[in-house]
């Protein structure tokens, strides 16, 4: 194991879910997270835009539906690549940040419409996830 994923020797191996170069390249090219949305529906990432835009124009239910939508297809991944409910999702790992976008905007979201305990349970998530994903998208 690299030293960009160091971990404690007890507990589980980092989850490091796939790249998305198809979904990557159209974002690239200039396509609207809106309009991938349906090409790419298991995309944390594209949801996590879609939250980040909505939040940003003022959007906060619309931002909270996104987010929960990409904060589910994320657990769905991790399921898929060996994550069994706890260990590292580092953010250095560049495609896990779709997902840990996703749940940064789902507590942000939720902290906005006042549903505190979600948003405390999210922040704990994120920051056992990786702490790096907490400095990263709250500063």
């Amino acid at each position: 194991m690299s030293d960009e994923f160091r971990r404690n020797l007890l507990g589980p191996e980092p989850t490091l879910l796939p790249e998305e170069t198809d979904l990557g390249a159209r974002l690239d090219a200039g396509d609207e997270a809106v309009d991938l949305a349906a090409k790419y529906p298991t995309s944390s990432l594209v949801w996590a835009i879609l939250a980040d835009e909505a939040y940003d124009e003022g959007r906060t239910i619309e931002s909270y539906a996104y987010a929960r939508t990409g904060y589910h297809r994320g657990l769905d991944a991790l399921r898929r690549n060996g994550w069994r409910g706890t260990g590292p999702v580092p953010y250095s790992h560049e495609p896990n940040r779709g997902f840990l976008r996703s749940l940064y905007a789902l507590g942000r979201a939720a902290a906005s419409i006042g549903e505190i305990d979600e948003a405390e349970r999210i922040a704990k998530f994120l920051g056992e996830s990786d702490p790096e994903a907490s400095r990263q998208l709250g500063g």
